[in-house]
């Protein structure tokens, strides 16, 4: 027997996540628990309303079938209130708003949607690494952009101009971005479109992390003229703490969205109705909701910075979402040794920024997912094994 795998399997690797989760499993049974800072996996609930929702409504004979592939009205028409209310955004429910299991999946969707075999596609470095794998996957090829913390992690647009963009098709975006916490502007927002709209460049912006740790939320569809040339991704995931109930949407114009519900319709039969319902309420959540989540987002902030201070790491302080990205000490060595050392002498994993590309080589990342318990456990066993680095900028100690 010779039967072997289509060559797009040989295009991608297994998610480093998962791999690494099976590292730690490996490791939680030698009976020391992994103290797990790397993963973005909200640990909060969602509101009491919308769980209240979701079980009333799976209570329901009626309610277990198949649903529709483009949702139900009441989560499109609470999207688009959502989008109105919070980035000033007027979306047609109707035919602007898709519901996606998850924003992860329309990454793929548009993907398969848009790109032929050949076309070429922007990628940010460093950046998501589901941008490149569905990519590949989708038979295009990956053209990598530098994101630079001295260009505050945004786009050299003089740069990209140099470059060959014949074969560009489409340019991934995220702000505010993963995994460097930088926020999103509007003057950023207006480059990216007129630059879309000069090389014909279909740009989209995945923008899940709006509402963590960030006062102000922007939307690349609020410029004027960008659903000619942009699509934006969002989900529920971090901003109501419903990861896994895969709630996410894509927006944009009609056109574009029956492009990626051709693709759509073809690989699930819609979300199941409790949760679509229940996702409605959530997206009503008052703004107190919100500020209580931050509230504890906040608290989190402030030992993941000590670790970060421990570790002698550079980090910017206006930073937003739910992660502390940071620089390590050059005499650390690299970010990819120092958090395999972590790992094996305090039990502690954190994300190494290689991961998100070469640009994050010497950059590693907290997720704040964990409680200040265990926050606060990591930073007494990374102090317990490793004495702090030394640096001027650091003789005042944050004390826990």
């Amino acid at each position: 027997m010779n039967i072997q795998p289509a060559h797009r399997v040989n295009a991608v690797e297994e998610y480093y996540f998962s791999r690494k989760l099976e590292q730690i499993r490996e490791m939680n049974q030698e009976g020391i628990p992994v103290i797990n800072l790397g993963i973005g996996n909200p640990d909060l609930p969602p509101s009491s309303k919308t769980i209240e929702k979701l079980v009333e409504t799976a209570h329901k004979d009626t309610v277990h079938g198949y649903q529709s592939y483009i949702g139900i009205p009441a989560l499109r028409q609470g999207f688009s209130k959502w989008y109105a209310k919070h980035f000033k955004v007027e979306l047609n429910p109707a035919n602007e708003i898709l519901p996606l299991m998850g924003s992860k999946e329309g990454v793929m969707h548009i993907s398969m949607a848009f790109l032929n075999p050949g076309d070429e596609v922007l990628i940010p470095n460093p950046g998501y690494p589901a941008y490149a794998s569905a990519t590949k996957i989708a038979g295009g090829e990956v053209v990598y952009y530098d994101l630079i913390e001295e260009n505050k992690w945004q786009p050299d647009f003089d740069l990209l101009e140099k470059m060959d963009l014949s074969r560009i098709k489409l340019m991934w975006v995220n702000y505010p971005n993963m995994p460097t916490g930088a926020r999103a502007t509007m003057e950023l927002f207006e480059k990216l479109i007129a630059f879309g709209r000069k090389h014909q460049i279909l740009i989209v912006n995945d923008n899940p992390y709006s509402f963590i740790l960030n006062d102000e939320q922007l939307s690349l569809l609020a410029v004027e003229g960008a659903k000619d040339v942009a699509l934006e991704l969002n989900s529920m995931s971090k901003s109501h703490n419903m990861a896994g109930w895969r709630m996410g949407m894509v927006a944009g114009k009609p056109e574009f969205i029956q492009y990626i519900l051709r693709i759509k319709s073809n690989m699930d039969s819609g979300m199941f109705l409790p949760m679509q319902e229940a996702a409605a309420v959530a997206l009503d959540s008052p703004d107190e909701w919100y500020f209580e989540m931050n509230k504890q987002y906040t608290e989190r902030r402030k030992i993941a910075t000590a670790i970060f201070d421990h570790l002698g790491c550079i980090y910017d302080k206006n930073q937003v979402g739910m992660f502390l990205w940071g620089s390590v000490p050059v005499k650390s060595g690299s970010a990819e040794h120092l958090t395999d050392a972590l790992l094996q002498l305090a039990r502690v994993f954190i994300t190494p920024g290689l991961i998100f590309g070469s640009n994050g080589n010497q950059y590693i990342r907290i997720s704040l997912c964990s409680n200040e318990t265990m926050l606060k456990e990591a930073l007494w066993r990374l102090k317990t094994v490793c004495a702090p680095v030394r640096f001027s900028q650091m003789e005042k100690k944050i004390a826990i």
